[in-house]
């Protein structure tokens, strides 16, 4: 086994010192083989110019400077088309492999970041710190529960945290260890139950995430695609877990927002290349595999005075699936549109949420425990 480059020493820290990240099992099979995976986009997505309504009149007069040309717009009906950023989203919703969720939103309306998320991640109608993450609730809810969650990534989001235990991969940062290291490591903690087993867990961990897990030119949000393909190593597994967590970050486009290109429009391309990788990572797991990306809120319906968009209240949901992932509408834009007119928008300066996010987060609960979605 190739064990250069590996987080050995801090994930074996970490399994010691985290009582919710009690070692990584691959034991724990999934309900019917199963998968879902959450992708949470931290900072606010604009789901105005990801999913634009090109079909609302008031549109342009709100944010043209940030509006995509017609031309260059990935339509998907006479009404709604994707940021052309995204042409492998766009691609699954002709296979009819993806549902667009507009003017979605949680119940939480105030703009705190904080706040949004905890909400968001509770799956409660109000902040509440103390509270479990709605997956970790789902995953306690499944046969041998115990590790059948996992947070791929660089923490452990608060909707994996709760009473029920769950495992966690952070990728690799520290320098190359010598092979000869981890045989004295074997050696040293052969005889020990607890460290011995969770050096083995690890070592099997870093084998199917892959050697080649991260760039050393990674930057603020490009290693996305590598954490989505270790994901897909690890769900694929006949035994890995049924759920997995990803986190996008640098959505608070509050300034030099962009339009085709620019810097929402870089992330757009990292979250369309990054969901790619993970449905041909999973190969025939992609089948019965239900992916779900959110945000905490949207943004405003006008732009600002510095090119970019504030803190706003419903934005854009997208669920992926293969045949048995649980889509009920692929190929479809499912919302009760508000409009953009002056007198639709929420407290005069928002999109208005039409749809609850949790129906989703119920709906994925109900794909993972009972089957049916």
């Amino acid at each position: 086994m190739n064990t250069t480059r590996r987080r050995i020493l801090q994930g074996l820290g970490a399994t010691l010192l985290v009582p919710v990240m009690p070692g990584l099992s691959l034991a724990a099979p999934a309900v019917n083989n199963r998968r879902f995976v959450l992708v949470i986009l931290r900072g606010a997505m604009d789901g105005l110019a990801a999913v634009p309504p090109y079909g609302d009149k008031d549109l342009p007069t709100l944010r043209k400077p940030l509006l995509v040309p017609d031309e260059q717009l990935l339509k998907l009906d006479s009404f709604f088309a994707l940021h052309p950023a995204l042409p492998q989203l766009h691609q699954c919703y002709a296979r009819k492999e993806l549902e667009v969720f507009h003017a979605i939103a949680t119940p939480y309306r105030e703009r705190s970041h904080f706040d949004a998320q905890n909400v968001l991640e509770t799956g409660l109608d109000h902040p509440d710190p103390g509270a479990d993450g709605w997956l970790n609730r789902c995953a306690g809810k499944l046969p041998d529960a115990q590790n059948t969650a996992m947070a791929i990534g660089q923490s452990m989001p608060k909707v994996l945290q709760g009473r029920n235990s769950v495992g966690s991969w952070t990728p690799d940062a520290l320098p190359e260890l010598e092979d000869s290291t981890l045989q004295r490591l074997r050696h040293l903690y052969a005889e020990d139950a607890f460290l011995g087993s969770r050096l083995e867990q690890g070592l099997q961990a870093q084998s199917i995430a892959g050697d080649k897990t991260m760039d050393t030119n990674m930057g603020r949000n490009n290693n996305f695609v590598m954490l989505a393909q270790a994901a897909a190593r690890f769900l694929a597994q006949e035994h890995g877990p049924a759920i997995a967590v990803l986190e996008s970050s640098g959505w608070d486009t509050h300034a030099n927002q962009g339009s085709v290109q620019g810097q929402l429009a870089q992330r757009l391309t990292d979250l369309d290349n990054g969901l790619a990788a993970l449905r041909n990572g999973l190969a025939a797991w992609w089948t019965t595999t239900q992916v779900l990306v959110v945000t905490e809120f949207g943004r405003t319906a006008a732009m600002n005075g510095t090119n970019g968009t504030d803190h706003g209240t419903a934005s854009v949901a997208f669920r992926l699936g293969g045949t048995q992932g649980g889509l009920q509408n692929g190929g479809s834009v499912l919302t009760k549109w508000p409009g953009l007119a002056a007198a639709n928008l929420q407290d005069g300066r928002d999109l208005r949420p039409t749809r609850d996010l949790r129906e989703l987060f119920a709906s994925a609960e109900s794909f993972l425990t009972q089957g049916n979605a």
